[in-house]
C-alpha cells in the first residue's frame, strides 16, 4: 500500500486523478482571454442597458444615490422613484457626460 503521508505520494496521486493536469516542466496550455477585459468588440463587458436580462427591476440603492449626486451637481432635476435599473443607468450616463462638458 503506498504511503499518502508525504508530499510527493500527494503530488503523484493527483496527477494521477488528473492525467490531463501538466507536468513539472511541460509547457503551458492555451488560456483562453477573459471575455470581461478581453478588447474584443463583442466582448459581453459592456451590455446595452436595453439588452439588460434585469434592466426592468428597480434601480439599485447605489444608482439611486449616485442619480441624486447627480443631479445635484449638475442642477438637472433628473431622479425620480420610480426609475428601473436600465432607465437609471442610462440618465447617470447622460448627467456624466452634462457634468464633464461642463467642466
Amino acid at each position: 500500500m503506498p504511503d499518502d503521508s508525504t508530499p510527493e505520494s500527494r503530488t503523484d496521486a493527483r496527477q494521477a486523478a488528473h492525467a490531463e493536469a501538466s507536468k513539472p516542466g511541460a509547457s503551458a496550455k492555451r488560456v483562453d482571454a477573459n471575455p470581461k477585459t478581453a478588447p474584443d468588440p463583442n466582448s459581453n463587458a459592456e451590455k446595452d442597458p436595453a439588452d439588460w436580462v434585469s434592466g426592468d427591476e428597480p434601480m439599485t440603492g447605489a444608482q439611486a444615490s449616485y442619480l441624486k449626486t447627480l443631479s445635484e451637481e449638475t442642477g438637472a432635476e433628473a431622479y425620480r422613484d420610480d426609475l428601473t435599473k436600465a432607465q437609471a443607468s442610462m440618465l447617470i450616463d447622460e448627467l456624466k457626460n452634462a457634468r464633464n462638458q461642463a467642466r
